[in-house]
């Protein structure tokens, strides 16, 4: 598809000039007042800026300890200064951000590696190397990222940077050169792909990336084509591991770097081609993919969540809104346009982003995307009930209820052991949920993943059984997935017995799920252990988890047990004993986004072999 394009298409002969540089000066003064004001503010915080000291200490301090905070704090913190200076001088075109400005290059330019401390392999799937060889350059996700900052940068800034002196574009030149374009086209990095081996977000957001400095950074055209070829089978590749579905497996979060950063790939090729890639937005797997944040968007700033993603994915903004308005998916640009004004105090000046790209988008868009959330306030958006075969993802929603349901298998990209897991919200609030991740650490990827709790099925909606959780791998996995939407009913019913070992004794655990439009949300569950006959008690063998936001509180009754949880609704479960309520405290920094106060699980013995649940 892209492959196939790039064989044909012609170069424009300019840098990539869909936004314009600092010295068109008429584009710049144009922009919204209030983001105008607001850039200046954020710049002027960091005048005479101490960039934080990035020492080999620091890169050690991730290969002893495995904490990667540390040093993400001190090496995002340099980029993000450096992003609000430039954009600053973009407004004032005084000259007075220029010094820092410099002062941020050089420290960029001097970093021994710019790939982050877990990455630093150039191998997939081996441990890191303590210390970064400048000598060889590994391609990460920020490295290519770094390398898109310092482009953008020479672009928007350059003659005001040669009027200072002609070495700080030379030094840009080189860097780019000795560690993005020599090693991109000199190297094979796993997630460059070759049709054979799976990859995930890291090839299309390097893609972009690597597109960003070829064709922001003033190089040759020869140069330009032949990295614009290889970017056009890399994106053959990521799309080869897509189903026709589109979904993004990775979750909410993920799709800003995976499925915006296709739009952005896309942006970026028609730019320089005169639009010769514009026919792939009307293809149906990209359509696809450009939609699946709006199928899994909940309500305010909650989305349908699994595996290594929050609940809390970010606001959308001016790139979804593009990517909608590209393939014209008026619902979701209506919620995109919705979505910045609702969260403007964070979407605006997009602060916390490291990609300064991204922030210029963000400023040349505003106006156009407020006038759309003008518009779109006159009306609700509209969501439809779906069904993702490639990820086994199932979503359904009235006007009170959302219903998430997790087929698949285990062996997803970023996955949980989360096979048959389901997530309800309530009028917008999580009522039964799925917890996330916490900071990643060493101990994320590597083989003790699975120790982390937030990883095991025992720490979802799931049940244990005969002690066992469930295993990770992509031969754990739902069976006999079947899916219904009639009318007001959506259903659908698995077999997740595959998705536990041997020693669980399971022959089968058929769980079903129904979401009746205005009247609520049922399960059931009913499975058969290979030392029980069909239909006898399997007394303790099963306990069942499940995992909620608020407190739940025990209402006695004489057939059921009656949930109270918090405020926010009720959970009716027949066939179970209560075994005990557990406090799980949120201390880590990731969780606490998501989670402002504690979480709870419940502990349900399955009585016999048949267990009803109901959401009220």
């Amino acid at each position: 598809m892209f492959h196939e394009l790039a064989q044909t298409c012609r170069l424009s002969p300019d840098r990539l000039a869909i936004y314009p540089s600092a010295s068109i000066r008429d584009a710049w003064e144009g922009l919204d007042e209030d983001w105008k004001n607001g850039t200046l503010e954020l710049g002027k915080s960091y005048l005479d800026y101490i960039y934080p000291q990035l020492s080999a200490k620091d890169y050690l301090d991730y290969f002893y300890t495995g904490n990667r905070v540390r040093f993400e704090e001190k090496y995002f913190a340099r980029r993000r200064a450096l992003d609000a200076l430039v954009l600053a001088e973009c407004v004032a075109d005084t000259g007075e951000f220029l010094n820092d400005i410099i002062n941020g290059i050089f420290c960029i330019c001097e970093e021994s590696g710019w790939q982050l401390p877990p990455h630093n392999t150039y191998i997939r799937d081996t441990p890191p190397l303590p210390l970064p060889d400048s000598g060889d350059p590994v391609l990460d996700l920020f490295a290519c990222e770094t390398g898109s900052i310092l482009a953008t940068v020479s672009y928007l800034l350059g003659d005001k940077l040669d009027g200072f002196s002609p070495l700080i574009q030379e030094r840009i030149r080189r860097e780019l050169e000795a560690r993005v374009f020599r090693p991109y086209l000199e190297r094979h990095f796993w997630w460059m792909g070759n049709g054979k081996d799976p990859l995930n977000n890291w090839t299309i957001w390097c893609t972009q990336n690597v597109l960003l400095c070829a064709f922001l950074a003033d190089i040759d055209d020869t140069l330009r084509r032949r990295i614009l070829v290889k970017a056009c089978q890399s994106v053959d590749y990521y799309l080869m591991d897509f189903g026709e579905d589109g979904c993004c497996v990775e979750g909410a979060a993920y799709y800003r770097c995976s499925g915006l950063c296709l739009f952005n790939v896309l942006e970026i090729l028609n730019g320089v081609t005169g639009n010769h890639f514009l026919s792939l937005y009307q293809e149906p797997k990209i359509q696809n993919i450009a939609s699946y944040i709006m199928n899994v968007h909940i309500q305010d700033k909650y989305y349908a969540n699994f595996a290594d993603c929050s609940p809390v994915a970010g606001r959308c903004g001016v790139r979804e809104f593009l990517f909608a308005c590209r393939t014209g998916n008026k619902n979701m640009a209506a919620l995109a346009a919705k979505d910045f004004a609702a969260g403007i105090s964070e979407t605006m000046l997009l602060s916390q982003e490291n990609n300064l790209y991204y922030r210029l988008q963000n400023a040349f868009s505003i106006k156009d995307i407020l006038s759309a959330a003008a518009e779109a306030n006159s009306g609700p958006v509209s969501y439809p009930d779906i069904y993702y075969p490639s990820a086994g993802l199932f979503i359904a929603r009235d006007d009170v209820y959302f219903l998430a349901v997790k087929a698949g298998c285990n062996g997803e990209s970023h996955g949980h052991n989360d096979t048959g897991s389901f997530i309800v919200y309530k009028n917008g609030s999580p009522l039964l949920i799925d917890v996330g991740v916490e900071s990643y650490t060493k101990k994320t990827f590597s083989p003790q993943r699975y120790e982390i709790w937030t990883m095991q099925s025992a720490y979802h909606n799931l049940p244990t059984v005969c002690g066992c959780m469930q295993k990770d791998g992509n031969a754990y996995g739902a069976a006999d997935v079947q899916t219904c939407f009639s009318g007001s009913c959506c259903e659908i019913q698995m077999d997740i017995a595959p998705a536990y070992p041997p020693e669980s004794n399971l022959l089968y655990y058929i769980r079903k799920a129904v979401l009746v439009k205005g009247e609520g949300i049922r399960f059931h569950d009913s499975f058969c252990l290979q030392d029980n006959l069909p239909g006898s008690p399997s007394d303790s063998h099963v306990v069942l988890s499940f995992m909620t936001y608020e407190r739940p509180v025990l209402e006695p009754q004489q057939d059921a047990l009656l949930f109270h949880i918090g405020d926010k609704g009720s959970l009716h479960i027949s066939g179970g004993s209560f075994l005990r309520t557990e406090t799980i405290p949120i201390t880590d920094q990731r969780l606490s986004v998501a989670w402002e106060h504690e979480i709870y699980r419940i502990l349900i013995w399955a009585l016999d072999d048949e267990i009803d649940i109901r959401i009220s």
